[in-house]
């Protein structure tokens, strides 16, 4: 499957154990991660800003994420596409790679259910997805 995986999943997946950090490595083995770089940047200050993960640390997951992620250009779409300006990135991402789903804890997404027939689910959702087809 083809996954955007939003920075507030990445950053809780290197912030603690839990249902996060699991869809992270499952994702890195088995599917395709879909990213921008605008939400590679995202991820990657709030992991240093918000997490305190030391400047190298970061660096890291930086390399790593790049490596076993497709980073994409977004496609343009209008700013009143969401509640959250912010969150066009997200939705233009999974529209130019022809995602599978979308993966956010960002309730202004959430809220949307589906952009242009692609679902927008929680990590919870997503997980029992992956559970149920034996992904």
């Amino acid at each position: 499957m083809k996954i955007v995986l939003d920075a507030n999943v990445i950053v809780a997946a290197f912030a603690s154990h839990g249902l996060c950090e699991s869809i992270v490595e499952l994702c890195l083995h088995s599917h395709e991660i879909l990213l921008c770089d605008e939400l590679l940047e995202e991820t990657l200050r709030n992991l240093h800003q918000k997490i305190g993960l030391p400047s190298s640390i970061v660096e890291d997951i930086g390399g790593l994420l790049r490596e076993h992620s497709s980073i994409r250009s977004p496609v343009p779409l209008a700013p009143d596409i969401c509640r959250d300006p912010d969150d066009i990135k997200i939705l233009g991402l999974a529209v130019s790679a022809n995602a599978d789903c979308i993966v956010t804890g960002d309730k202004d997404l959430l809220i949307l259910e589906e952009f242009q027939g692609i679902p927008i689910l929680t990590p919870r959702s997503f997980s029992d997805i992956l559970h149920a087809t034996g992904d």
